[in-house]
């Protein structure tokens, strides 16, 4: 059973025209009324004049149910179904109802194209009636193949008219003779007792014949006594493993309602993470959007500083060289007074003799040797 096969099933249901509404929902549990209704109409609709079994109240009615629905798809339509599944009235009879509704509904897809290459009109007042179009079929396959037969006959006793002629001319002119017409008489007779000779050793031979298959139906009913003592011997005794085998159905079960609950949160979230991932990658675009719409904004204030920016670079030289002159000028007693002399630069040892040991202090040696 499978989520494609429910949604197949329901889908082509509703399209052949079934009353009642099918849920993919209504298949979880066993539910045999529905399976019962659904089977009956297929049946109906492949043939209207099927028998079908109309009760389902005991378990030995739903037994025959489903043994008549499975011998007539087989004999008429030739489909295969499990009638242990059937039975079950699961998601896995879906699976067997679905082969009966695929057939009819890809009958009535192809009807419909033809009747629109056709110009039949609207698709919706299209009949579909398997048997007594096969019935048709037959007996068009048996004429055409009989009158193609007698073509060729009548076409080869017309080649020969022309010799045949000639002869019916001199028979029909001879005049008849007793013993001719005795003799003619005599073989006739004696083909007759012939074929009455075989007929007579034929039924003789259906006799024996009956009277083997008598023997052997009786034997049959023989073996099919001991296979019911049998079955009904087999159905009282309980298997040692049936306890654990309802009980890991029941676990089982558990488990499937488990990894339902589990696959629809996980369903839940994959779609709120690709919205959440939507969202984000438009907020992205947006705020790209908006840096290219900055960034050719300041490409254009700049292009337009750049236009103006001639004119002004020629006033600012005028007054950057007034300004040097001017700086010129009031800079020169500023750098008199920043001189140093030389003895400021290098202190006597007198004054610096709590300092002589510092290893940072530059001796007279030293600025000898430098």
């Amino acid at each position: 059973m499978s989520f494609k096969d429910l949604r197949n099933f329901t889908e082509m249901m509703r399209a052949l025209g079934f009353p009642r509404l099918i849920s993919m929902e209504n298949f979880r549990t066993p539910n045999f009324k529905l399976v019962y209704e659904c089977l009956k109409w297929l049946m109906k609709r492949y043939d209207p004049n099927a028998d079908v079994h109309p009760d389902i109240d005991t378990e030995q009615d739903r037994v025959i149910f489903i043994k008549t629905v499975a011998e007539f798809m087989a004999t008429k339509a030739h489909i295969k179904l499990n009638t242990k599944k059937l039975y079950g009235a699961d998601g896995y009879a879906v699976k067997e109802m679905l082969k009966i509704t695929s057939m009819l509904y890809s009958a009535t897809k192809t009807n419909v194209a033809g009747s629109l290459e056709a110009g039949a009109g609207d698709a919706s007042s299209v009949s579909f009636d398997v048997s007594s179009r096969i019935n048709e079929l037959k007996e068009a396959r048996r004429l055409a193949s009989e009158i193609t037969v007698k073509g060729a006959q009548l076409y080869d006793l017309l080649g020969k008219e022309v010799d045949l002629r000639e002869q019916r001319t001199m028979v029909v002119a001879r005049a008849l003779e007793i013993n001719e017409v005795e003799h003619g008489l005599q073989a006739s007779i004696e083909a007759v007792q012939n074929e009455i000779q075989k007929t007579v050793t034929m039924l003789d031979n259906v006799a024996s014949d009956e009277a083997n298959l008598e023997a052997k139906i009786e034997k049959r009913k023989s073996e099919l006594e001991r296979n019911n003592k049998r079955l009904q011997t087999l159905q009282s005794v309980r298997p040692a493993y049936m306890d654990e085998y309802e009980r890991l159905e029941e676990d089982l079960q558990k488990l499937y309602d488990s990894y339902m609950i589990k696959f629809r949160n996980l369903a839940f979230l994959e779609t709120q993470l690709e919205e959440q991932n939507r969202v984000e990658a438009d907020k992205l675009e947006e705020t790209e959007q908006q840096l290219k719409v900055m960034a050719e904004k300041i490409r254009t204030e700049e292009r337009k500083h750049q236009q103006i920016s001639p004119e002004d670079d020629d006033d600012k030289n005028i007054i950057d060289d007034d300004d040097e002159n001017d700086s010129d000028d009031m800079g020169a007693p500023n750098r008199m007074s920043n001189r140093v002399r030389p003895e400021d630069m290098h202190p006597s040892p007198r004054k610096n003799n709590t300092i002589l040991n510092d290893p940072f202090d530059m001796s007279d040696e030293d600025e000898g040797s430098f």
